[in-house]
């Protein structure tokens, strides 16, 4: 069966919400390409990461939780942190007609929080798609479980999901290239 969506009228409202590290990789490199037409949000538990962060809106998740440390690749903490943050979370969201959410599966904040954003989202009627990468395999199993189960949490409260590999990254920037180009793409 199909489903017809219609596409955003031209004065819809878009948000993109980078969560955690590799969501804020995301986003850096989408505004510093230059996309326009969408408001950027990083949301991070780790402070440093989000002083780099070049999005105009940025939220800092789970103070009381983290104290600004980062989640440690702990998903239960990165959804605490989202949670602690759920208000000012749902006025960053309002207003959007559409919202796209990043993060990198596998690690603490994006694993944890991501799930947490696209609950509120749905809650306010929006339209959610995620974009989502999965861990490199040299990351371990471990990660790799973390990322499914994460991914899996995540697929109940979006509208659409997509998945990237990493590794299937390193096939379109080559072989040659480096470990950190590599996770800075991803």
């Amino acid at each position: 069966m199909f489903e017809f969506i219609e596409a955003p009228a031209p004065n819809a409202v878009i948000k993109v919400v980078g969560i955690g590290g590799g969501g804020g990789n995301a986003v850096a490199h989408m505004v510093n390409a230059g996309v326009d037409g969408v408001d950027f949000i990083c949301a991070n538990t780790d402070s440093q990461a989000l002083r780099h962060c070049p999005a105009k809106i940025t939220l800092q998740l789970g103070g009381n939780v983290t104290k600004g440390l980062g989640a440690g690749a702990n998903p239960e903490v990165g959804k605490q942190a989202a949670m602690e943050d759920r208000e000012r979370l749902r006025e960053l969201l309002s207003g959007a007609d559409m919202v796209f959410i990043t993060a990198g599966m596998g690690g603490g904040t994006g694993t944890g929080a991501a799930p947490v954003v696209a609950q509120l989202a749905r809650e306010m009627g929006i339209l959610t798609v995620a974009v989502v990468t999965k861990p490199f395999p040299f990351e371990g199993r471990k990660r790799l479980q973390i990322a499914q189960e994460g991914i899996k949490a995540l697929s109940t409260h979006v509208d659409s999901l997509i998945t990237i590999p990493n590794e299937k990254l390193i096939s379109e920037l080559g072989r040659d290239v480096s470990l950190l180009q590599a996770f800075r793409a991803a």
